[in-house]
């Protein structure tokens, strides 16, 4: 998923409601597409640190979708 002119999904989510109408299965939508998008940053936030971290590019996508799974999934 693109980051839109590079939004955080916050900002991305609040000029999108701020557009619409209110309309609740538009804005459940909506709110999903923020959470997919909130969800990518974080990944890739990790992956940087970890990156960062060790001092090279790694392919830590699996590791990211670890943290985001512990750290933010509803057990």
């Amino acid at each position: 998923m693109s980051m839109e002119n590079n939004k955080t999904a916050v900002d991305w989510l609040f000029n999108k409601l701020w557009e619409e109408p209110k309309d609740r299965i538009i804005w459940q939508s909506i709110f999903e597409k923020a959470k997919a998008m909130e969800k990518e940053q974080i990944k890739n936030a990790y992956g940087q640190g970890v990156a960062d971290e060790a001092g090279e590019i790694l392919d830590s996508t699996k590791d990211a979708e670890e943290y985001y799974k512990e750290a933010y999934e509803v057990k």
